[in-house]
C-alpha cells in the first residue's frame, strides 16, 4: 500500500473541559462508535475522517488528563493508549494535543510529556474565538518554535479549523518517529523542570487581555455565591425535574398511542380460531407490544433529562455547580468533584460509577461509588410515573408548579440526601480522615453547539432503544411465559396467572414484602426489573393484562387504572420508597466490581440498598396506613 493513503490512528489528548470531545464531533460527525475497552470501563469513543489526499484517519478521543502519571483511572487510560499498552489496541500514530486557548498554563506542562513520548504531535488551540473575546495575545510562531510542533487554532464548535488540522495530521502521518523511543513516569525533579519550563514558555507567548472579560466575572459573582448560587443551583434542579414530567406529556402520549394502536392491528389481524391463534396474540400484544412500549413511552422523559445535562455541561456550569456543592458535600464525607459523577448518575448509575474515576483518592473515589445508585436515573421515571400518576392528582399548585413534577421533585431529593447521609456513615464507620481538598478549573462559558447537543442526545436515545431490544424484549417474553404457563386446570376458580410459574414464585415470595405492603404481582415485578428498573412497568403491564379478563389493558393509562384499583396509597408509596433505595439493576452491580475490582464492595452495596429498601418501604408503609392511606 502507497504510504501517501495509508491509515492513520491519531489520539486527541488534553486537560478535562478543554472542547476535546467537541473537536471529536467536528471532526468526526455522526462517523462515530462508543464502546469500552478491552477488560476496563472507561467509555471508548472513536471515529473516523477523511484527508484531502483520501488518507483514513481514525481518531480516539480519550479521556482528560492534566499528567502522563495517571493518578486516576481515567487518566491511565490515557497514558497506556499514548503509549501503546492498552491490550487489543495499536499505538497512535499521531497525537492531537488539544488546548483551550484561554487557559494555556497546566496544558503546556502536559504537552512538553507528550513531546517527550517521541511521536508526530499537532497542537489543536481550541476556543481560540474566546481568547480572542477576551483580548488574549497569543503570539503563535513564537509558541510554536518553542514547543517544536505545529499549532493549528480551532473553534470546534463552528468547524473552524478542522480542514487545516486534518491537513496538519495527513502531514505529521507522513513523519518518521523511532520505535525504541521508551518513555518513563518523571520524578519530582523532572515535574519542578518541566513546570518551570511551561511559565518560562507562557510568559514568552502569552500577554494578558487587553480587553479583560469582565462579563465571566460578574456572571461568576452570581453563579458562585454561596446564596444566590445555591438559589440558582436548586432552581434549575426544580426546572429540570418539572420538564422532565410536564414537556414530554404530548410526546409521551403520541408514543403511548401509536403502540395501542399498533396492538389493535395486530389483534385484528390474527385469527380468533384455533387453539394456537389465541396464544399468539397474547404474546404479540399482552408480551412484546406492551412490554416494549411500556418502556418506550418514557423515552421523551429521558431525552429531556440528558438535554438537560449535556447542555449544562457544554455551557460550563457544571464544574460551577460543582464547585457550589463542595462545602455541602465535603459536610457529608464526599469529595467537591464527586458532585459530577452523583449529576450524571441522574441520567443513569453506570456512567456516574464510572465517572468518579476522576477523584483521586481511593476512598473518597469508593464513597462516591457506593452512594452513586441512590441518586434517581432515567430508569427509575417509568416507575415514578407510574405510581405518581396513579395515586396523585394532576392539578397546579401555587399557581405555578405541576404537582406530580412536585412529587417527582421529592423523590429525586430524597434520593440526593439519602446519598449525602449515607456518605457520611460510611465515613464515620469505615475510614476517617478529612477530606482532600477541592481543585478544579472553571472552564470559559461558551454557547453549546446545537449538532453537538443533538449528536448526543441521539447516541443517549440509540443506547435506550438498543437496551430495550437487546434487554427488555427477552424479559418480555419469558415474563409473558411465565404468566400463562401452565395453564390452570380443569374447575379452576382463580385467574389464570395464580396457578402459572409467575404466580407461584409471586405467592411464594409475597410473605417476605408483604410487611411492605407488595402483593404478589409487585414482587413478580421486582423479579425481572434487577435486570433493568424500567421493566418492572411493563412487567406490571404484562402480569396485570394476562391475569385481567380483559386483555386490552395494555396502554398505560389503564395500567394506571388497575393500580388505582387493586393498590392503597399506602401500597403506592411504599413502591415509591422502594425504588428510591433498591439495587434494581444488575448492570450497575457488575460496574461497581469492575471499577472497585472487589466483590465485597459490590455485597457491601447489595445489603445496604436493600436494607434501606425495606426499612423505607416498611415505615412508609405504616405511617401511611396510620394516616389512612391504607
Amino acid at each position: 500500500m502507497d504510504i501517501a493513503v495509508k491509515p492513520v490512528r491519531v489520539a486527541l489528548v488534553g486537560n478535562p473541559n478543554s472542547g476535546k470531545t467537541a473537536l471529536f464531533n467536528a471532526l468526526t460527525g455522526a462517523h462515530q462508535k462508543v464502546a469500552n475497552y478491552a477488560g476496563v470501563t472507561v467509555e471508548r469513543k472513536e471515529g473516523r475522517v477523511q484527508t484531502a489526499t483520501g488518507r483514513s484517519v481514525s481518531v480516539l478521543d480519550l479521556p482528560g488528563t492534566y499528567s502522563l502519571r495517571a493518578r486516576s483511572p481515567d487518566e491511565e487510560v490515557t497514558r497506556d493508549a499514548v503509549l501503546g499498552r492498552l491490550k487489543g489496541e495499536t499505538p497512535p500514530d499521531v497525537i492531537v494535543a488539544v488546548a483551550d486557548a484561554t487557559n494555556l498554563r497546566l496544558v503546556l506542562r502536559l504537552i512538553l510529556e507528550l513531546k517527550a513520548v517521541g511521536r508526530p504531535m499537532v497542537l489543536a488551540l481550541n476556543m481560540y474565538d474566546i481568547a480572542q473575546r477576551q483580548g488574549l495575545r497569543i503570539d503563535l510562531e513564537k509558541l510554536q518554535a518553542e514547543l517544536g510542533v505545529p499549532i493549528v487554532t480551532t473553534v470546534a464548535t463552528r468547524k473552524r479549523g478542522i480542514d487545516e488540522l486534518v491537513a496538519q495530521i495527513d502531514a505529521a502521518a507522513g513523519s518518521t518517529w523511532s520505535e525504541g523511543e521508551t518513555w518513563t513516569a518523571p520524578d519530582a525533579a523532572a515535574i519542578r523542570s518541566a513546570h518551570s519550563r511551561a511559565e518560562q514558555i507562557m510568559r514568552a507567548t502569552v500577554r494578558p487581555p487587553e480587553r479583560p472579560d469582565t462579563l465571566t466575572g460578574k456572571v461568576d459573582a452570581v453563579l458562585l455565591h454561596p446564596v444566590a448560587g445555591l438559589a440558582i443551583l436548586m432552581a434549575l434542579l426544580f426546572v429540570m425535574f418539572q420538564a422532565v414530567f410536564a414537556w414530554a406529556t404530548p410526546a409521551m402520549d403520541a408514543i403511548e398511542a401509536g403502540f395501542g394502536l399498533l396492538g389493535a392491528g395486530v389483534g385484528a389481524v390474527v385469527p380468533d380460531s384455533g387453539p394456537v391463534w389465541p396464544l399468539v396474540e397474547s404474546l404479540i400484544v399482552d408480551g412484546l407490544i406492551a412490554g416494549v412500549g411500556g418502556v418506550l413511552v418514557f423515552l421523551p422523559q429521558i431525552i429531556i433529562l440528558f438535554a438537560f445535562i449535556i447542555l449544562l455541561e457544554d455551557f460550563g456550569y457544571m464544574a460551577r455547580a460543582a464547585f457550589l456543592m463542595d462545602k455541602i458535600m465535603g459536610g457529608a464525607g464526599l469529595h467537591g468533584r464527586a458532585f459530577i459523577p452523583l449529576l450524571s448518575s441522574f441520567a443513569c448509575a453506570i456512567p456516574g460509577v464510572m465517572a468518579a474515576r476522576v477523584i483521586d483518592a481511593k476512598r473518597d473515589r469508593l464513597t462516591t461509588i457506593l452512594v452513586a445508585p441512590l441518586m434517581t436515573c432515567s430508569a427509575r421515571i417509568p416507575v415514578y410515573t407510574l405510581i405518581i400518576g396513579a395515586f396523585i392528582p394532576q392539578e397546579t399548585v401555587w399557581g405555578f408548579a405541576n404537582l406530580q413534577g412536585l412529587v417527582m421533585f421529592g423523590l429525586y431529593a430524597a434520593g440526593i440526601v439519602s446519598a449525602l447521609v449515607v456518605s457520611f456513615v460510611i465515613r464515620k464507620i469505615f475510614w476517617r480522615g478529612a477530606v482532600e481538598p477541592f481543585m478544579m478549573e472553571l472552564p470559559a462559558y461558551k454557547t453549546p453547539d446545537v449538532k453537538s447537543v443533538l449528536l448526543n442526545l441521539w447516541l443517549r436515545a440509540k443506547i435506550f432503544m438498543e437496551r430495550a431490544a437487546r434487554i427488555i424484549l427477552p424479559l418480555m417474553i419469558l415474563v409473558w411465559a411465565a404468566s400463562t404457563f401452565p395453564y390452570p386446570p380443569e374447575g379452576a376458580t382463580l385467574p389464570a396467572i395464580d396457578y402459572s410459574f409467575a404466580g407461584m414464585i409471586g405467592h411464594a415470595l409475597e410473605p417476605i414484602f408483604a410487611p411492605i405492603g407488595f402483593n404478589w404481582q409487585m414482587v413478580i415485578a421486582l423479579v425481572p426489573g434487577m435486570a433493568a428498573r424500567e421493566v418492572a412497568v411493563a412487567a406490571l403491564g404484562t402480569v396485570y393484562a394476562v391475569g385481567d379478563v380483559d386483555a386490552s389493558v395494555t396502554a398505560l393509562e389503564a395500567l394506571r387504572t388497575t393500580i388505582m384499583a387493586q393498590w392503597s396509597l399506602a401500597t403506592g408509596l411504599s413502591f415509591l420508597a422502594w425504588y428510591v433505595f433498591a439495587p434494581q439493576c444488575v448492570a450497575t452491580l457488575g460496574v461497581v466490581k469492575r471499577e472497585l475490582n472487589s466483590w465485597k464492595w459490590m455485597w457491601v452495596m447489595v445489603v445496604y440498598m436493600f436494607a434501606l429498601a425495606y426499612l423505607a418501604s416498611f415505615v412508609t408503609y405504616r405511617i401511611a396506613v396510620a394516616l389512612g392511606g391504607g
